[in-house]
């Protein structure tokens, strides 16, 4: 049921009613028994909860995949490797 706004021409009291569309306008004021008219409210209000409702809300953009070989060569610290003498894996990927 739509909320509609009254205000009265006589003493300016202004007041809400919950009514059906189909029902007929108050005429009468309830406080003084005078003339109202119907007033044109702004209606009610939506409210969205949670994210993605904007159209600023958009998805991140996808975090590019490094390579496998990019991967060992970035979980193999050969600097502080202590088997990073001669013909071990570390000092292979050094020389090479």
């Amino acid at each position: 049921m739509p909320t509609y706004g009254y205000e009265c021409k006589k003493c300016a009291h202004s007041f809400e009613l919950f009514q059906n569309m189909s029902d007929e306008p108050v005429k009468v004021c309830p406080k003084c028994g005078g003339e109202v008219r119907r007033l044109i409210n702004g209606g009610a209000g939506i409210i969205y909860k949670g994210a993605g409702f904007y159209s600023t809300d958009k998805a991140a953009p996808p975090v590019p995949k490094k390579s496998a070989a990019a991967k060992t060569d970035a979980a193999s610290p050969c600097a502080s490797c202590p088997k990073s003498g001669e013909g071990s894996p570390c000092a292979e990927k050094a020389a090479g």
